[in-house]
């Protein structure tokens, strides 16, 4: 009996059998995203909840006009000059309006007003204005008659003044703070471990970008991780210190350049432990902070970046960016983030300390790869010195043209 033809086509049967073959291998789940307390461009990721005493930012309105955002505060800068201008208009108008210079069936010579011209809502707001900013077209002007005009025009020149010092010195604050010179303070993308004089490092890159210089430039290095105490307490945010290799004794560097930073990874250091197979399961974040004093404006300023453990690479060491031309360093930032894998080994601080013959292993790997590499760029060398010359003694062909029938014996014959 032969067997009865499907319906459905055998193409489509196959690839069924494909998807759901491939629908049952296991799935593995991806890490999950490491939160950081540092964002990249220096920011703080942490979020202030449920604050109860909200009067404590009045007590200080002038940092917080200066911590506002842009469009709040210049809605309060314009706010504050036309209630300042509201306010005062609404002063002359009552004196005017007490005085009578509003009464349109009073003549004209009978009595002085307190304000000339000052004859409605309008033209009061109008000499408001210009008492507050001086403007004085000439047209209003306050007379004798009135006491209290002038003890009027005193406070409103006061209270202008004390809103043009605190508004304007406002808007300075916010167009010179620090972290706008942090903008021209770069970082490496990722931070670095490999071997330096023998012992493991851990290595980033920071530059500036304008010509001035930032004075007295310090670097601050901490380790943020998730920690627990002796007694069972949890610290969510432990920070711990960690010392920079520093070769001058001050502290300082003098950033002209794009600087290596480095941090040897000693007994002290909190990376001591972690090896390079550790080192994407840790929950760490290490921060970096730089401060100094901007040499044009005076004011101090610092720039912040963090690395986590995925954005630390082991085994890498960064490309030299400096190079001279013509008797000038010349600086290439487009080399300012590259890296070049070197030989490393991958167990911890420790364990190099430990077993000194790891290092000794790796030391050995390091100079035979050396020595291969140049080996490979003499060869090269070699043979495009050998191209050259044999493409330079080529013997140029020659050829040979025959007369052709057409010329003047052909057509003699």
């Amino acid at each position: 009996m032969l067997a009865r033809k499907s319906i459905i086509p055998e193409e489509y049967v196959l690839a069924r059998i494909a998807a759901e073959n491939v629908r049952r291998q296991p799935r593995y789940t991806a890490r999950p995203r490491q939160a950081r307390f540092i964002a990249k461009n220096g920011s703080c990721n942490a979020a202030h909840k449920n604050i109860r005493e909200q009067g404590r930012f009045l007590q200080d309105v002038f940092t917080t006009l200066v911590d506002l955002k842009w469009r709040y505060t210049l809605f309060i800068f314009t706010m504050s000059f036309l209630c300042s201008w509201l306010l005062f208009a609404m002063m002359w108008w009552l004196l005017a309006f007490a005085h009578g210079d509003l009464d349109p069936r009073r003549p004209g010579t009978a009595l002085e007003p307190c304000v000339t011209k000052v004859r409605s809502f309008s033209s009061a707001f109008l000499f408001s204005i210009e008492v507050q900013v001086t403007i004085g077209f000439g047209g209003r002007m306050i007379t004798e008659e009135c006491a209290s005009a002038i003890a009027g025009l005193i406070v409103q020149n006061i209270s202008g003044l004390i809103i043009n010092a605190v508004m304007l010195g406002c808007i300075f604050m916010k167009t010179a703070q620090a972290h706008r010179r942090a903008e021209t303070l770069i970082f490496s993308r990722h931070a670095v471990i490999c071997l330096r004089n023998g012992r493991l490092c851990f290595m980033f890159r920071v530059g500036d970008l304008r010509k001035s210089m930032i004075i007295s430039a310090s670097v601050r290095m901490q380790v943020v991780r998730r920690s627990t105490t002796a007694e069972g307490e949890l610290l969510p945010l432990h920070q711990i210190d960690i010392p920079v290799d520093n070769p001058l004794g001050s502290g300082s560097i003098f950033l002209v350049a794009p600087l290596t930073i480095s941090h040897v990874v000693d007994r002290r250091s909190p990376l001591y432990q972690i090896s390079a197979s550790d080192l994407q399961s840790q929950n760490l974040e290490v921060i970096v902070i730089l401060e100094g004093v901007v040499e044009t404006t005076g004011i101090t300023t610092q720039a912040r970046t963090s690395y986590i453990s995925e954005e630390i690479l082991w085994g890498y060491r960064f490309v030299p960016v400096v190079t001279e031309e013509d008797g000038t360093y010349s600086v290439d930032y487009s080399k300012f983030g590259n890296r070049v894998k070197v030989a490393t080994p991958r167990c911890s601080a420790r364990e190099l300390d430990e077993k000194p013959s790891i290092l000794i292993q790796t030391l050995q790997r390091s100079e035979l790869s050396h020595q291969n590499s140049l080996r490979k760029r003499s060869s090269m060398r070699r043979n495009n010195s050998m191209r050259r010359s044999t493409s330079s003694l080529v013997i140029p062909k020659v050829q040979f043209f025959t007369p052709t029938d057409s010329g003047p014996e052909a057509s003699e014959n």
